[in-house]
């Protein structure tokens, strides 16, 4: 039996609109952007979203909209997908990297007040594996300070903290990745109820234009295109608009099973007595599972690891090493702060398979195997 780390679940419905768009030859920006980004905001909460291409290009974007420029600071925890920070240094910011609680592997407000300085411009949360932040106290910290908030919610699509969804406390940043909550291959989104905000975005991933393809095909001189600022070209194809239209739909059904999932796994791990940590979920949060991360000494896991590997069940680790140990970013004056929860979880960290198609038998294979393995290792 091999199970991978994750797979993502495709339906005749994204084939559907796949193919109606590829015959259609409208490629690019188009309709079912508009349409994605509509749905896509009525979800989370708020009053309007963008497509792009990726999560990174949406922190990088948000950060920029929201003004951040060379010489801020932004706070950042260190235990994060490098994308994080890469996003607040390809902008000229400082990452300030911060400490994350070891239960839920999430930022606290108390990690977060130790890094303010009179230059920090803005905080960028990280919802980790599928589980909102404690958004009651990371707000009374942003308004205490005057911070902007962004949620790197790309592992927490859906969450909620308190019956409201990640994406719809600050400036929202959501990835489509293969191995996330809903997929398009590659892509990503940004959530707020700032329409002028909003319009900067638009820009932004657009060379600068304020208008679309689309959105001239409507107008005189559609051919007229000029620049109001230096842009990238980080836009969302018409194509993965419509996967990802019809990803979203079924979203809170994969997030159920996902659940379903993670609740078998915690039985059995508790079940079976085996010396791990499974995942905590805060009594406030709503947790997604878009990882299923547990805790093993660490002197055992990479062994434990290349045994499951070995024996071809696709468990990997999220993350290691922690962006503040990472070679390009140990000169940065934060990566001299004490981190030592990020250093602890990166680790003793490891992320077992978990995608909505798995079958119990193969949730009991895992649990069985890393069974042996303690048992072969004490006896």
């Amino acid at each position: 039996m091999k199970i991978p780390l994750s797979l993502p679940d495709i339906g005749n419905s994204e084939k559907k609109i796949a193919l109606e768009i590829l015959n259609s030859l409208w490629l690019t920006h188009g309709k079912y952007n508009v349409k994605f980004e509509k749905a896509f905001a009525n979800y989370i909460g708020c009053k309007y979203a963008v497509s792009l291409n990726s999560c990174t290009s949406a922190l990088e974007v948000s950060l920029k909209a929201l003004g951040v420029k060379k010489g801020d600071d932004v706070i950042v925890p260190s235990f994060t997908w490098v994308a994080s920070a890469n996003a607040i240094v390809t902008v000229g910011a400082n990452p300030i990297f911060c400490d994350s609680d070891i239960q839920t592997r999430n930022v606290r407000a108390s990690d977060i007040e130790k890094v303010i300085t009179k230059k920090t411009k803005a905080l960028m949360i990280v919802h980790y594996g599928g589980q909102p932040c404690n958004m009651d106290e990371i707000l009374k910290i942003t308004k205490k300070y005057r911070i902007h908030l962004i949620e790197d919610s790309a592992e927490t699509l859906g969450g909620k903290w308190k019956k409201k969804k990640t994406g719809s406390f600050g400036t929202g940043c959501f990835s489509f990745f293969p191995t996330k909550n809903i997929t398009t291959g590659e892509g990503g989104m940004i959530t707020s109820n700032d329409k002028n905000f909003i319009n900067k975005c638009k820009m932004y991933i657009a060379h600068g234009i304020d208008k679309t393809t689309f959105q001239r095909e409507t107008i005189k001189k559609n051919w007229f295109k000029e620049a109001k600022i230096a842009g990238h070209n980080f836009r969302l194809s018409n194509l993965l608009a419509g996967i990802g239209l019809e990803q979203l739909k079924k979203l809170d059904r994969l997030n159920s099973r996902r659940v379903s999932i993670a609740k078998k796994y915690i039985d059995l791990i508790l079940k079976n007595d085996l010396p791990m940590i499974p995942p905590y979920t805060h009594k406030d949060a709503a947790h997604v599972f878009q990882t299923f991360s547990v805790i093993v000494d660490h002197k055992i896991r990479d062994n434990l690891l290349n045994f499951l590997n070995k024996n071809k069940i696709g468990a990997s680790v999220h993350f290691t090493p922690p962006v503040h140990k990472q070679k390009f970013y140990k000169n940065f004056k934060s990566s001299k702060n004490n981190l030592k929860n990020a250093e602890y979880l990166s680790k003793s960290i490891i992320s077992l398979p978990l995608y909505p198609s798995m079958e119990i038998n193969e949730i009991e294979h895992i649990i069985k195997k890393i069974k042996k393995y303690f048992n072969n290792k004490n006896g």
